[in-house]
């Protein structure tokens, strides 16, 4: 009997998608977990303005010195270079393979394309200051 359950629920996790469960799994339990506060999402004119602050440089300078930064790395990323900013991190491309995947929808099997992906791993100088 609890066989048959066991593998009633193993199906019909497969039908709702991982997050569906997850939804339905907190509701039987009772009440819902509390959501984490949001963290302060700063753009790229912010920071722009922050270090034309700090070196004296006109809004226009720090946002074209901050865009020719980012366009670099992205070129060297698309060379396949590892790019390391001290005290910062290191980003770098990684490959990801084919592989076969489930539609969480209808259990279908699928193929999903090789792909590269951009990885950035923080500095222990970062890390530790957080």
């Amino acid at each position: 009997m609890f066989q048959n359950l066991r593998e009633s629920a193993k199906r019909l996790k497969m039908r709702l998608g991982a997050c569906l469960w997850d939804r339905l799994d907190r509701l039987t339990r009772g009440a819902a977990a509390p959501k984490p506060e949001k963290a302060e999402l700063v753009t790229l004119r912010q920071l722009a303005d922050s270090i034309g602050e700090a070196h004296g440089l006109s809004h226009k300078a720090a946002n074209e010195l901050l865009s020719g930064a980012i366009a670099s790395i992205t070129a060297h990323l698309k060379k396949g270079a590892r790019i390391r900013i001290a005290g910062l991190g290191t980003f770098e491309v990684r490959k990801r393979a084919a592989r076969t995947g489930r539609n969480p929808a209808t259990g279908e099997a699928i193929k999903i394309k090789a792909s590269k992906k951009v990885a950035f791993r923080a500095a222990k100088d970062l890390s530790e200051s957080i």
